[in-house]
């Protein structure tokens, strides 16, 4: 067992059959305060891992917020899909995160640059559940059901998805 000490997240313990580093749960104020553990895929000890960490453990909810939008129009496209008797209705991209619940790990990886994956159950999808991609812990750059991907550009090989942070279901 391995212990180092990433910045921002104190020590961490590396897990040898996962392939990640391991945080105590440490206060998210992007999420309100919740306590999160971070799991820190790839680490080698590279100032853009802790220049992503933190970055993004500088957030407020104002990061959450500018990406409402993007947040309502996946919410918009699984209630087209859905019967009646499971739509939930929320009424504009002000109340949807009022919707959205945040868990209890955080991803840190490297695909290029690094990406913060903060993965949330939501109201109106309760299966493929939510996505939150930030670009070196900056920025929400993608939004979408929860696939492991970083970019809708990798989740869908298409180049030209480079920047678009959701994509339509329709």
């Amino acid at each position: 067992m391995t212990v180092t000490e990433i910045p921002g997240l104190g020590p961490v313990v590396e897990d040898d059959d996962a392939g990640w580093f391991e945080s105590e749960p440490v206060p998210v104020p992007v999420l309100g305060g919740r306590e999160c553990r971070f799991l820190v895929e790839g680490y080698d000890g590279a100032d853009d891992f802790h220049a992503a960490i933190r970055t993004f453990l500088a957030l407020d909810r104002g990061a959450l917020e500018a990406a409402t939008p993007h947040i309502y129009a996946y919410y918009r496209d699984i209630t087209e899909l859905v019967d009646d008797e499971f739509r939930i209705d929320i009424a504009g991209p002000d109340r949807v995160l009022d919707h959205v619940h945040p868990g209890y790990e955080i991803s840190v990886i490297r695909d290029g640059p690094v990406y913060v994956s903060v993965e949330c159950n939501c109201d109106w999808e309760p299966e493929h559940g939510l996505q939150l991609i930030f670009r070196a812990g900056a920025e929400i750059t993608k939004v979408g059901p929860y696939d492991g991907h970083v970019t809708n550009s990798g989740a869908y090989a298409d180049p030209a998805l480079e920047g678009v942070v959701y994509r339509s279901l329709r």
